[in-house]
């Protein structure tokens, strides 16, 4: 690796010069400019969320949100009202409006770690938000 790309690498967090290493830096410059949805797969602790925000720093969007969900915290119960906000009266105890994190993250990257592991019901509506660019809050009309 070129030293001027080493140092680009080490100021997104990544250290490394091994040819993998190289590839995903690589990887990175190609998506972060565009508009696409990226998937990172790998286990837990190898660095998807580090390389989602280095994804995020290298793009257009860098001045606007970066907004990170652990799915593995928040109970599948909880995680629509997270993930989409909801309106007073809802649901029980929703006494005010509340964004959720997609909404919050308008414009800039919202990163779902762990997202295998939302109920699948909840993962097809986090596809047709994905395909549609469009979502309602819990209790909106």
């Amino acid at each position: 690796m070129a030293e001027a790309e080493q140092l680009q690498a080490e100021a997104l967090g990544m250290i490394g010069e091994s040819p993998p290493m190289v590839e995903l830096i690589r990887q990175l410059r190609r998506v972060a400019p565009t508009q696409a949805t990226v998937l990172i797969l790998g286990e837990s602790g190898t660095g998807k969320e580090l390389v989602a925000a280095a994804i995020h720093r290298l793009s257009e969007r860098v001045s606007l949100p970066f907004v990170t969900v652990d799915c593995t915290n928040i109970p599948g119960s909880l995680m629509e009202s997270e993930l989409f906000g909801h309106e007073a009266g809802a649901f029980t105890d929703a006494r005010t409006s509340k964004q959720g994190v997609i909404e919050v993250a308008h414009g800039g990257t919202c990163f779902l770690d762990e997202i295998s592991l939302l109920p699948l019901e909840l993962q097809a509506k986090l596809l047709r938000v994905l395909e549609t660019q469009r979502f309602r809050r819990l209790g909106a009309t």
